[in-house]
């Protein structure tokens, strides 16, 4: 499993999901769960990928991973449309649990309201809710 880090480019959403907004693309993001997630979830054993072109609405679930502790809905950190999902877990659900800021992302969203970032919090604020 990865080691604890809360990366100072995402945002982050109390349900312990983060998105990182594209540098190239400031109206997309890529969208995932946070490590305190995944660690508590334990081994992600199941992800039902959503379908490309579905609305996601900012806290709101848009889908669920399943581990051998639990079934836990992903929270969407901002609304929009899904313009990409990580087609890569559907063979290698580890990434999420190895490297759940890299290759463990789970999708890529057209931002529907850019306000709504302003809500999110950045990695000092959201370490401060698990007591970091």
């Amino acid at each position: 499993m990865a080691e604890a880090s809360y990366p100072e480019d995402l945002l982050y959403h109390p349900e312990h999901d983060w998105a990182r907004i594209d540098a190239a693309d400031p109206a997309v993001a890529t969208l995932g769960i946070t490590w305190y997630a995944q660690d508590s979830l334990g081994e992600v054993v199941f992800f039902d990928l959503p379908a490309v072109g579905a609305s996601v609405s900012k806290d709101a679930s848009y889908a669920e991973v399943e581990s051998v502790k639990a079934v836990s809905d992903v929270i969407a950190p901002l609304s929009g449309e899904i313009v990409e999902v990580n087609e890569a877990l559907a063979d290698d659900l580890q990434k999420i649990n190895e490297d759940p800021y890299g290759e463990g992302w789970l999708v890529k969203v057209r931002i529907a309201d850019p306000a709504e970032r302003e809500q999110l919090m950045d990695a000092r604020a959201y370490a401060a809710t698990l007591g970091g």
